[in-house]
This record gives C-alpha cells, sequence and structure tokens, in this order.
C-alpha cells in the first residue's frame, strides 16, 4: 500500500521532540549542581534511583520473557493470536521503559541544580525545573511516535494484502504493543510507590512526627530514599504511565478509524482516518515545545501567580492544537472533517475541566483544602474524616466531564454521516462513527502531553530540590523559594494525577471499542467466514458491532455480562487494597529502622554522626521489588481467566466494571492525598499555629495517610484500566477459540 506523504510528518515530529527533549537536557547540565554538599546529596539520591531501576529492570525482564514466550506458543503453535504480537509486546515495554529510564535520569540530575538556581531567583529555579521536567514529556511523545512509526512501516511492508483488511490487521496488530507498554507501566507505577511512599511514611513517622525534626532534615535517615522515591514513582511511574496512554488513544483511534471505513470499501477514505490521530499527535509535539518556552515568572510569586505561569504555557498549546486539529482534518479531506475538529476540542476541554478541578479541591489556594487544614484544631481523626469527604466530592466533576465528553463526541462524530437527528445517530450503523469520535477526543486530551506532562515531572524536581536545601543548609530565603516551588509542584502532580486518569477513562472506552474489532479478527484466523443472527446467517466481513453485540448476547440481562462486570469492580478494590497494604508492610520494616538508628547511633539527632542512609534505601528497594509482584500478576491474569469462563460477553462486562469504579475511585484517591498533602502545606506557611503547632501534627497524621493513597494505590488504578483492557485485546483469539461458559 502507497505510503500518503503526510505520514511522514510523524516521524519527523518524533525526531523534533527527541531533539529539543536533548537540548533541554544539555541546557540544565550546563547549570552547576551548587556547593559540594549540593553536589554530594544529589550523587547519593541519583545512585539510589539508578540502583532501584536496575533491581526493577531485572524483574520486570524476567516476566516479558516468559509473556513473550506464552505469545509465542498461542501465536505459532495454536495459532490463536497474531504472530508479530510477541515482538510488539516486547518493543512496547522497552519504549515504555527507556521513557521513564531517561525521564528519571534527567530528574535526578535537575534537582540541585534547581535549588542552585534558587538561591539566585525563583524564576531561575522554575525555569531550569520545568524544562527538565518537559524532557521527561517530549522523551515521552518522541519516543511514543516514533515507536507507532516504525510498526506501521514494517506492517505494512510485510503484510501482503489488498482492500481495507490490511489497514484493518496493520492497526489492531499496532494496538497489542500497547499490552508491552501497560504492563511495564503498572510494574514502574507499583513498584515506584511502594518504594516512595515506604520511605515517605517511615520519615515522616518517626522524624516529624516522634523526633520532632523538620521534612528533609538531613538527620533523618530515611531522608534520601524518601528523595530517591520521588523519582521512582514520580518520574519514572509516570512517564511509563502516559506513554502507554499516549500510544494507547492513538493506535485505538487508528484502529476504529480503519474499522469505521473498512465496510465502505474506499480505502483512501480508511487511510485518512487512521493517519488523523497520528497526524494531531504530531502536531501536538511543535506546538507543546512552543508553550514549554512561554512557561516564566515573576520574583516573589504568589503560589497562583506560579500556577498561572505553567497555565500559560498549557493553554497557549491547548488553543493552538484545536486551530491546527481543524486544519489537519480539513486538509485531510475527510466527510466530517469540523464534527471531528470539535470532538478533539472536546477532548482538550474535558481534561482542562478534570485539571482544574484537581487543582480546585488539592490546591491552598482554595478553600476546600484550607478548611480541611483548620478541621485540624479538632485532631487527626476530623483531617482523616474531612480529607475522604473531599475526595469523594471530587468525583463528581471528572465523571459528569467525561460523561458529557463521551456523549458530545459521539454525536458529533456520527452527526457527519446520519444528520442531526437522535434516532439516526444513535442507530446500530452509525456506532462506528460515533465510537471514532470518542476516541479521536482521547487523542485530543492527549495531544499536548509533551507540555502537559512537564508540569507533572516538574513536581518531583521541585520537590527534591527543596529536600536538596534543606540538607544543605541553604538559608531561609532559598526555602522559602523552593518551598514555593513544591508547594506547586504538589498541585501539579495532583493535576496531572487527574488528567493521567482522566485520559484513562477515555482510552478505556475507545479499547473497549477495539476489542471487538480484534473479536472480529480472532474469528477469521479461526478460519470463521459467518455467524448465526437473529436475522439470518451473516458474513464475518459484513458484521457492524451492533452485529457482535448480538451474537455475544451482551446485554444487562446476561448473567455472564453482569459476573464480569461485578468481577471488574472488584479489581478495582482488590488492586487497592493489596497496593495499599504493600506500602503499609514496606512503611513498617522503614519505621522500624529508622527508630533503630535513632536509638542506637546517639550522634545523629545532634548531628555529630551520619546517619545510615543506605539501609533504608535498601529496605525500600527490597520491600518493592517484593511487594509489586502480586498486584501486577493479578492484573494480567484476571482478563485472561476471565475470557476462558465468561467468554466475550464476560470480558466486555470486566472491562466495563473495572472502567467505572476504577475511574471514580483513582480520582478520589488521587484527590483525597492531594488535599492532605497541601493541607499540611497550608500550615506550615504560617496559617493555624505554623510548624510545630498541634494543628501541624495533626495534618501530618493526614498527609501520611494520603502518601499511598496519592502516590501508589490511586495512580496504578489508570493502568489497571488500560492493562486489563490491552491484555482482552491480546487474548481475543484464545477467548473466542474457547471459553467455558462463552
Amino acid at each position: 500500500m502507497q505510503i500518503d506523504p503526510l505520514f511522514w510528518l510523524v516521524p519527523v515530529a518524533s525526531v523534533i521532540a527527541l531533539a529539543f527533549a536533548w537540548f533541554f537536557f544539555k541546557q540544565m547540565m550546563k547549570e552547576s549542581e551548587g556547593t559540594d554538599r549540593m553536589a554530594h546529596i544529589a550523587l547519593a539520591v541519583r545512585k539510589g534511583a539508578m540502583s532501584y531501576l536496575k533491581q526493577q529492570y531485572k524483574v520486570v525482564t524476567i516476566v516479558f520473557v516468559c509473556l513473550a514466550l506464552f505469545f509465542a506458543v498461542l501465536a505459532y503453535v495454536f495459532h490463536v493470536q497474531n504472530e508479530w504480537v510477541p515482538f510488539a509486546f516486547l518493543t512496547g515495554g522497552f519504549f515504555s521503559g527507556l521513557a521513564g529510564f531517561l525521564g528519571m535520569k534527567t530528574a535526578t540530575y535537575a534537582s540541585a541544580r534547581t535549588a542552585n538556581l534558587a538561591r539566585q531567583s525563583l524564576n531561575g529555579g522554575l525555569k531550569i525545573a520545568f524544562r527538565s521536567g518537559a524532557v521527561m514529556g517530549l522523551v515521552v511523545v518522541g519516543l511514543g511516535l516514533l515507536d507507532i512509526a516504525i510498526w506501521y512501516l514494517i506492517l505494512n511492508y510485510f503484510i501482503d494484502m489488498e482492500g481495507t483488511m490490511k489497514l484493518c490487521i496493520i492497526t489492531t496488530t499496532m494496538l497489542t504493543f500497547g499490552m508491552g507498554a501497560s504492563t511495564q507501566a503498572l510494574f514502574a507505577r507499583v513498584g515506584g510507590g511502594i518504594y516512595t511512599k515506604a520511605a515517605d511514611v517511615g520519615a515522616d513517622i518517626v522524624g516529624k512526627v516522634e523526633a520532632d525534626i523538620p521534612e528533609d532534615d538531613p538527620r533523618n535517615p530515611a531522608t534520601i530514599a524518601d528523595n530517591v522515591g520521588d523519582n521512582v514513582g514520580d518520574v519514572a511511574g509516570m512517564g511509563a504511565d502516559l506513554y502507554e496512554s499516549y500510544c494507547g488513544s492513538i493506535l485505538a483511534t487508528a484502529s476504529l478509524g480503519a474499522a469505521a471505513y473498512a465496510a465502505s470499501g474506499d480505502v483512501q477514505a480508511q487511510m485518512k482516518a487512521v493517519l488523523a490521530p497520528m497526524l494531531i499527535a504530531a502536531v501536538g509535539i511543535i506546538l507543546s515545545v512552543l508553550g514549554i518556552f512561554a512557561v516564566r515568572t515573576k520574583e516573589n510569586a504568589t503560589m497562583r501567580d506560579l500556577m498561572n505561569s505553567l497555565n500559560r504555557g498549557t493553554n497557549l498549546a491547548g488553543f493552538l492544537i484545536v486551530l491546527a486539529s481543524f486544519a489537519i482534518l480539513y486538509l485531510l479531506g475527510l466527510q466530517n472533517w469540523w464534527q471531528l475538529g470539535l470532538t478533539v476540542t472536546l477532548g482538550l476541554a474535558v481534561g482542562m475541566v478534570i485539571g482544574q478541578g484537581t487543582e480546585y479541591y488539592t490546591s491552598q489556594s482554595y478553600k476546600p483544602t484550607q478548611k480541611l487544614s483548620e478541621s485540624g484544631k479538632t485532631g487527626s481523626a476530623t483531617v482523616i474524616i474531612s480529607g475522604i469527604g473531599l475526595g469523594m466530592l471530587s468525583t463528581a466533576l471528572p465523571v459528569l466531564a467525561v460523561a458529557i465528553g463521551i456523549i458530545g463526541s459521539y454525536m458529533l462524530a456520527a452527526s457527519g454521516t446520519a444528520g442531526w437527528s437522535i434516532d439516526a445517530i444513535f442507530a446500530p450503523e452509525n456506532i462506528p462513527q460515533g465510537l471514532y469520535g470518542i476516541s479521536l477526543a482521547a487523542v485530543g486530551m492527549l495531544s499536548t502531553l509533551g507540555i502537559t506532562l512537564a508540569t507533572d515531572a516538574y513536581g518531583p524536581i521541585a520537590d527534591n530540590a527543596g529536600g536538596n536545601a534543606e540538607m544543605s543548609s541553604l538559608g531561609e530565603e532559598v526555602r522559602k523559594r523552593t518551598d514555593a516551588l513544591d508547594s506547586l509542584g504538589n498541585t501539579t502532580a495532583a493535576t496531572g494525577k487527574g488528567f493521567a486518569i482522566g485520559s484513562a477513562a477515555l482510552t478505556g472506552l475507545a479499547l473497549l471499542a477495539s476489542y471487538v474489532e480484534e473479536v472480529k479478527i480472532g474469528l477469521d484466523r479461526l478460519g470463521v467466514e459467518s455467524l448465526n443472527l437473529s436475522s439470518g446467517v451473516k458474513a464475518l466481513k459484513d458484521m457492524s458491532f451492533a452485529d457482535f453485540m448480538e451474537y455475544y448476547n451482551v446485554t444487562l440481562m446476561n448473567p455472564r455480562v453482569l459476573v464480569g462486570v461485578f468481577i471488574g469492580a472488584m479489581m478495582a478494590f482488590l488492586f487497592c487494597g493489596l497496593t495499599m497494604n504493600a506500602v503499609g508492610r514496606a512503611a513498617s520494616k522503614m519505621v522500624a529502622e529508622v527508630r533503630r538508628q535513632f536509638k542506637e547511633m546517639a550522634g545523629i539527632l545532634t548531628g555529630e554522626t551520619e546517619p545510615d542512609y543506605g539501609r533504608c534505601v535498601m529496605i525500600s528497594t527490597k520491600a518493592a521489588q517484593h511487594e509489586m509482584i502480586l498486584p501486577s500478576l493479578i492484573a494480567i491474569i484476571a482478563p485472561i481467566l476471565t475470557g476462558l469462563v465468561l467468554g466475550v460477553g464476560g470480558v466486555l462486562g470486566l472491562l466495563i466494571g473495572g472502567l467505572c469504579a476504577g475511574f471514580a475511585l483513582a480520582v478520589f484517591m488521587a484527590n483525597s492525598g492531594g488535599a492532605w498533602d497541601n493541607a499540611k502545606k497550608y500550615v506550615e506557611e504560617g496559617n493555624f499555629g505554623g510548624k510545630g503547632s498541634d494543628v501541624h501534627k495533626a495534618t501530618i497524621v493526614g498527609d501520611t495517610v494520603g502518601d499511598p493513597f496519592k502516590d501508589t494505590s490511586g495512580p496504578s488504578l489508570n493502568i489497571l484500566i488500560k492493562l486489563m483492557s490491552m491484555v482482552s485485546i491480546v487474548m481475543a483469539g484464545l477467548t473466542v477459540a474457547w471459553s467455558l461458559l462463552g
């Protein structure tokens, strides 16, 4: 098949992203790390982070080799799977891990430089931290698009087929490398989350509450492990997570575009629908770079001023991508180009609403978090109760925003062929166009990921800079600047988690639709040519989305579907329970170790003896490696067993239940944790008695409870949603070939 000339914009944009990532990295490396003490601390954090990643990648490599061999047996022995799947799976995992590694490497070099520049000005610290975070964002989108472009070229060359079926095969095959990315992302998120929160909780309970020493005090044995954890959890973990969301949304949209136009027989229109999400993502990279250069602030800026500085860059990139999307869809000549342009705009708007809602509920600049701080006047119990209530209330806006985004984008896309009659829009024959619109909205939400991920990766860099400033005794003025950057980082991190969860909801829905297309290809691979429907026998190639729903009886009255929904909803809570308890067990070991050092090494608290930082790093590393395996394997095994027992209907129920329960639960946990964290920061700014007061101690307890909420269980849920979808897609061939009750 002839490659459309516009396609070459995709690899070119990926190279541009990687080039700017290299440019920002080199610019950061030119800056000084400051004093010898600052450089020494940064080196300790860097070594700890790299040591952890090395151990994690050893475990992940074993899992990947076993899964690749399993897929190879399914593909080459039983012939129920595409022969390219084992290789696509491995490349997806490799690029996801590489994105996380490069982002974390940059972050560990940037923290001391941020602290050093904060000695001179607030703006200097903000720019270096943000542009170092931009390395993470640009590496993720650059490697993601590069992987997509390479696989498209390979499959287009090797798959010898004509007509619309070729693009359907290419896009569904490309989609399977998302399982590799999802698997790597889950290990990175869960392992990194357990590591960072074990160290953080241990440092807070013994250091701040029992020993009454400040956060990031060099006398605290767990402080280096805490700083290492910020990088392995919030940089490497988040990078791998959003790499998968980014690629998944593009590939699911391409797959649905190929399916939507397959029945028409128009290969050119089908090609344009496949290219559209890739081109929007490619232009989004270039516009994200422009937005990155727009971020700057003034000296003595307030929290709101700093937030506006970051919003200036993201809003600029968002406004430009809306205009560019309309232009791309018009130039492609798609029949409903302006309606599809509006779906991209709607997806971007939903992302912004979720981000702003998260900021409102978690930032100390607004009433909810300020009231949460005030609840500390009556003790830690009321802080926890108020924080849980706040998190539950905060789910309303994101859920409603996503619901409006789904209905709106479906109606807009379907109206291009159906007109504006409601009955026609929701008619079975227009379902493929509507689903294509929903998935294009997910691409719109993630189109400016280059800059939105930069704002998220900025958070742990600023946090580490504050830790470095405290441990290096840089003075009150410098600490005040790094505290301002750190507080902003807490809000951007919470906003980034909300954004990641929102994108997972739309991407998960697109993957749900792609699963049905993969079922069709699985039946074709088995040699099935037609199926019996209530209207009579119908050829497989002519079957619509609605026909498959009828054939597999996917209705709420089907007990197999209902059981799948219950299992999917249960999976979200089971997964959270496993990861929360894992943090609790690892934190207990850390608390015991810090107490032991304070008791047996008497000179630590007087500053005469340096703590054994390495021992705490080792405890977190071992605990994370051990505890991450069970929840990760359950996430992979559950969809396979559901398919083998309940069949296609059960799997669809599982994915729907997991998506709905997981989305709401993830928003609740991320926002509760973020609000608890910033409620403590609000008190530390001098409100309600300030540092050392009873209110401060109560909010520290709330922050400690919130740590695994916002940094382990909550963020891992969006990967669970997507991983279960990806596993289902990859295993669709086995599910249609054999299931006990299917």
